[in-house]
């Protein structure tokens, strides 16, 4: 985003989850930045509860950390996001999608 203001992260963080299944909106952990000032909307819309990450404990963020890692194999550090094809981004993205939650005895 060439903005991030918290009305412009918010309201992308609420076009992606409302794509995602019902349990994957379930929580979502935030850093401290004032790009995430804007919580309570993502809340309202989404009924996702919002938590917050002690600033400096990245392991709070475990799944954040390991996605980054993981997209570091498509895109090494200092890529220019911007310059990426939309194809591009869609391949990345298909490989990191939540597989459907499995309930055993159902």
């Amino acid at each position: 985003m060439p903005k991030k203001t918290a009305e412009k992260t918010s309201a992308a963080i609420i076009n992606q989850l409302q794509s995602l299944p019902f349990y994957a909106q379930q929580t979502l952990t935030m850093d401290n930045g004032a790009e995430n000032a804007k919580h309570e909307d993502i809340s309202k819309s989404l009924g996702t509860k919002c938590y917050f990450a002690h600033p400096y404990h990245s392991w709070q963020r475990g799944t954040n950390e390991n996605t980054n890692d993981l997209i570091r194999w498509y895109l090494p550090e200092g890529t220019d996001f911007s310059k990426l094809l939309d194809e591009q981004i869609m391949y990345i993205e298909s490989n990191f999608k939540p597989s459907p939650k499995k309930v055993s005895g159902v």
